[in-house]
């Protein structure tokens, strides 16, 4: 399994890496999801990496998973997804890192 790596317009600091046979498509729907969540006015900077896979397993139910672990100032933010597509993995990732980073940023501001 060969990985690859490209950066999230933007955010520089982030890694976006595929796992397995991933096509270009899916990478570009990754980015502008991830994109979409991180290019926001106020937020700290941003480090990390985030992944997208496909299982090998032709028999598997949900074979795409799509991860990302985030430091966001100081706050560690981490999502997962597991899905049948890999369109659906990624934007359940999306969901799910948009309210850990609002949660995040929440918590900064209430301290």
């Amino acid at each position: 399994m060969t990985a690859r790596e490209t950066g999230v317009r933007g955010t520089e600091a982030v890694r976006v890496r595929a796992e397995g046979n991933v096509e270009e498509g899916v990478l570009e729907y990754l980015r502008a999801k991830i994109g979409a969540v991180l290019d926001r006015q106020g937020l700290p900077p941003v480090t990390g990496g985030v992944r997208i896979a496909k299982a090998n397993a032709h028999h598997a139910e949900h074979p795409w998973t799509a991860a990302a672990e985030l430091r966001v100032g100081p706050d560690l933010v981490v999502a997962h997804a597991r899905e049948a597509t890999s369109q659906e993995a990624t934007d359940r990732l999306q969901d799910r890192l948009r309210r850990q980073v609002e949660r995040a940023l929440d918590s900064r501001q209430t301290a």
